[in-house]
């Protein structure tokens, strides 16, 4: 058996182990694990299908160019959220320990773990790709609140919220 065999095989238990560890970066992990429905729960189904898509990409042995549409939809998700640069790529870099250890646990595959370098080569750059996609991500995200600024649509905006009407209240109080 070779290694991208053996990868192929465990995909099922090694992605879902995957999927568990990046869901755990979110508050509402519970909720993000157990919802499946995609329309009630866009964060967990969108993880679910960029890292099983990924991870089939990265078996393959996919050049970085061909990884880029799911980490570019990881990437749009997490950039928008409360993520430093470091957490928003972290996970993908679990895979590497996670296929070692589904791997170490059969005893038909425990062997092919020294076999596992060139896979894990290929994760390291894709991490690489996904700080690059995330920061054009945050960039873009910036760039859109400064015309925003610039064009003075943010009084609209952020006035028309109840909450910030409420804030600005509060603020006038004091």
């Amino acid at each position: 058996m070779k290694i991208a065999e053996a990868l192929h095989n465990h995909r099922h238990t090694i992605v879902d182990k995957w999927v568990a560890y990046t869901l755990k970066t979110y508050q509402a992990t519970e909720f993000l694990q157990k919802e499946q429905d995609r329309f009630a729960n866009p964060i967990g189904s969108t993880v679910r299908s960029s890292l099983k898509q990924l991870f089939s990409l990265l078996v393959q042995g996919s050049e970085a160019t061909g990884v880029n549409e799911p980490l570019a939809t990881l990437m749009h998700l997490r950039a928008v959220q409360d993520f430093t640069p470091s957490q928003a790529v972290a996970p993908l870099n679990a895979v590497k320990h996670i296929s070692r250890e589904v791997l170490g646990a059969d005893k038909q595959t425990k062997a092919l773990i020294n076999d596992l370098y060139d896979f894990e080569f290929a994760v390291d750059l894709a991490v690489l790709a996904a700080f690059d996609l995330y920061m054009q991500c945050r960039e873009k995200v910036y760039r859109i609140r400064i015309d925003e600024v610039k064009s003075g649509a943010h009084i609209l905006t952020d006035n028309a919220c109840p909450s910030k009407a409420l804030k600005n209240i509060q603020e006038i109080k004091k």
